[in-house]
């Protein structure tokens, strides 16, 4: 739905957007800071290092060892904040990686928005249906750039795909495209011996943010894809969202008009809300069923995860280990490609800092990627069909 705006915001939101388009000088680094510096964000800090252009100013996060941690990886001089508010008051500060549990991920994007920052923020971008809405209204209020961390977007042999088998036509019509992700250890972390006492440098009312004050729960800060309130649905909001994420940008079909679920807790009772089993059917306009599976009682790793679009030009076989596609007409070889550097995404998006140009994955594409998670979870919650609704529509 349109953002609607009195004539006093729109003049606001002018004036914020026409300073965001600085002029970079030739050699400039982007100003950046890192919110959440936990696995995660350590491997983001690895990327932005590896793309460059780039100087490191501050970090935050809850836990005083992983911030410290954050700090030793970025390997230069830059000051720790507990308060990942008083890092987006700084002013020498361009940009700002959100990088924290699923339940702050929205709402760290607006703060750093408003605050005059540039995100790259962690999938799934939102943790419930309607925080879309507040993350796609700041950007364009402020005109800040925001990429969302489904780097499948970025990636060269999945740019090569959509341009060979889709934009083409070769693959033809698509009426089924299967998902998977099985075997994901990170699903079973197990706590971290002793930490069954919260650590006295550990803010967990501060991990908590919004969320109801509950005592430490140690399962649930070191595996916290076992929990709704700490990660989407588990292995929905954490895999299904890259995975539909390229269904909706190769097939350009972005709502789904319904799902169905099934699933459930089968093996691991040891807590968890979260299911160790899921299957997912969404439907969309024109004919296409999009499935998802996962489970962690198979941790076979060979053949694990893969997306599957079946065509009647033919079927295609992608996700990070590269692509195959087989020709319908069975005489025809096979074509393949490997893999591509995963560095891309964080690099298209330093490049759009500067370049003021929109990233490959913006927040209208992250709504949307995130609201079929969110569709899915509530037709496994309410064990029934979920149709969708005009109001997640942005």
């Amino acid at each position: 739905m349109p953002v609607s705006t009195s004539r006093r915001t729109f003049l606001a939101a002018a004036a914020t957007a026409q300073s965001a388009a600085r002029v970079w000088g030739a050699n400039e680094r982007v100003r950046l800071g890192i919110i959440g510096t936990g696995g995660r964000g350590q491997h983001l800090i690895r990327m932005a290092k590896q793309a460059g252009g780039v100087e490191w100013v501050a970090l935050s996060d809850a836990w005083d060892r992983r911030r410290a941690q954050g700090a030793d990886l970025i390997g230069q001089p830059v000051e720790k904040f507990a308060d990942y508010r008083s890092l987006l008051d700084r002013k020498d500060i361009d940009a700002v990686i959100v990088a924290t549990l699923d339940h702050w991920h929205s709402r760290m994007t607006v703060d750093a928005c408003n605050a005059g920052k540039d995100v790259f923020v962690e999938k799934p971008m939102t943790s419930q249906p309607m925080q879309g809405h507040d993350v796609v209204k700041a950007v364009r209020q402020t005109g800040r750039i925001v990429q969302v961390g489904v780097q499948q977007r970025s990636l060269a042999h999945f740019i090569e795909a959509k341009k060979r088998f889709f934009d083409t036509g070769l693959i033809g019509k698509v009426n089924m495209v299967r998902t998977l992700w099985n075997a994901n250890g990170g699903y079973l972390t197990p706590v971290p011996q002793g930490m069954e006492h919260k650590p006295d440098g550990l803010d967990w009312h501060a991990v908590l943010g919004w969320l109801p004050k509950i005592p430490w729960d140690p399962k649930r800060y070191f595996n916290r894809f076992a929990y709704w309130d700490f990660a989407t649905g588990g292995q929905t909001g954490g895999l299904f969202v890259h995975m539909v994420d390229v269904v909706h940008w190769f097939l350009g079909n972005r709502r789904p008009l319904s799902a169905v679920a099934l699933g459930g807790i089968y093996r691991f009772p040891d807590g968890r809300d979260t299911p160790d089993n899921i299957n997912f059917i969404l439907d969309y306009p024109g004919g296409l069923n999009v499935t998802f599976e996962a489970t962690i009682t198979d941790m076979h790793p060979k053949e694990s995860a893969d997306i599957v679009f079946m065509g009647d030009g033919g079927r295609l076989n992608i996700f990070r280990y590269g692509y195959r596609f087989l020709p319908a007409d069975r005489k025809a070889p096979e074509i393949t490609a490997g893999s591509s550097p995963e560095v891309a995404h964080m690099a298209n998006w330093i490049e759009c800092v500067r370049s003021r140009k929109q990233p490959n994955a913006d927040a209208v594409e992250g709504h949307y990627s995130a609201m079929a998670c969110h569709i899915g979870n509530l037709a496994y919650q309410q064990k029934n069909r979920v149709t969708w609704k005009a109001e997640w529509d942005v």
